[in-house]
């Protein structure tokens, strides 16, 4: 039989660790020195070593540096959650100060504010939102009334936020939510196709897969973000063919780069995603007469090789970024994942050109 002390840690650990199982969490307290804030040790600067290989330092800074594209997008996704929330927090705060100030509660200001400011939903408004996306609907005779009871929420919902941003508007509202931190990647882009000013003050490295229907997608957006910032955005290339789902897209980027050795990688990187998912040495010669390259050099440089090496190493680079999905951007060592709308590249470009003093 356990003496009565270590019976008691005993039961204790078992009711623990049932409660973690549970998903209930136990919190235990204990006393804190009232100077325990500073008698915390500071956090690790870049250069600290946090390993020791047979005498091989490893730092933060190695550390960071290959988890860094993940590590950015997780610290994006705490910051747009806590926003998120935080501007519902405003909201409410806002809507209840309102109702305490007109003798009401929030529900009564809500429908004399909102709901009976959303305005109806007409007949004609349904049916035009039924034929517009009718493919996509189910075939139900109720369709209509989810279509109705759809749009008025909507309008709710605007009504709500316009509603919202009037008070606002109105009352004294400081916001100190901080920013994460701004996490670069160096990256090296020596020898790497670059369209653009090659001496303008900001650098977006694309990495991409030839067959990824994302990375056609965003093709559009480039091209405006290079037109927008004449001379201001280099737009440099770096391969990243997905072999499991596109096994062929690594000998269009070999093609790509054969191209390349004659000065005309984007006239055929413009083909190759105007055109359908294609690695047929057939196509790919059509794609390089179209681009007016030399054909019979362009098939030799194919045919024997000359750039697997460079592909794979592009390959390798983007895996020790983490990167894991295209097509993926770094905007002057930023981390931006996705085929994401102009707005998204402009605001980090803007962030990147006020330090420069580029007007």
């Amino acid at each position: 039989m356990l003496p009565e002390s270590s019976r008691s840690r005993f039961i204790f650990a078992l009711v623990a660790g049932a409660l973690v199982a549970a998903g209930v969490g136990l919190f235990l307290t204990r006393e804190v020195p009232a100077d325990a804030a500073q008698t915390q040790p500071a956090p690790p600067s870049k250069s600290s070593p946090i390993a020791n290989v047979e005498g091989q330092v490893i730092t933060v800074e190695d550390l960071d540096g290959a988890i860094g594209a993940e590590l950015s997008k997780l610290e994006d996704d705490i910051y747009n959650l806590r926003k998120g929330r935080l501007e519902g927090l405003i909201g409410e705060r806002l809507l209840a100060r309102e109702a305490a100030a007109r003798g009401m509660d929030v529900k009564a200001l809500i429908a004399a504010e909102v709901t009976a400011k959303a305005g109806s939903v007409t007949d004609e408004e349904v049916t035009a939102f039924f034929e517009a996306n009718k493919a996509r609907l189910p075939n139900r005779p109720d369709i209509k009334d989810q279509i109705r009871q759809y749009l008025m929420n909507q309008r709710a919902q605007a009504r709500g936020q316009a509603y919202v941003a009037e008070l606002r508007s109105k009352a004294k509202v400081e916001v100190n939510l901080p920013a994460p931190p701004i996490r670069r990647v160096v990256l090296n882009i020596d020898g790497a196709p670059i369209r653009g000013d090659r001496n303008a003050p900001v650098t977006v490295v694309e990495f991409t897969d030839f067959h990824c229907p994302f990375c056609k997608r965003v093709q559009p957006t480039l091209v405006e973000v290079l037109d927008k910032y004449k001379g201001k955005v280099r737009l440099v290339f770096k391969d990243l063919p997905l072999d499991s789902l596109h096994p062929q897209a690594r000998t269009v980027s070999e093609a790509a780069a054969c191209a390349n050795d004659q000065n005309k990688f984007w006239e055929f990187h413009d083909k190759i995603f105007e055109g359908s998912p294609d690695s047929s040495p057939e196509y790919l010669r059509k794609l390089a007469t179209d681009s007016g390259l030399d054909v019979a050099a362009f098939t030799q440089c194919m045919e024997s090789g000359k750039h697997r090496a460079r592909v794979q190493a592009d390959v390798e680079f983007g895996a020790s970024l983490g990167i894991n999905g295209t097509p993926a951007f770094f905007i002057n060592g930023r981390s931006l994942s996705g085929a994401q709308p102009l707005e998204a590249f402009v605001k980090i470009i803007e962030e990147e050109l006020q330090p420069a003093g580029v007007k």
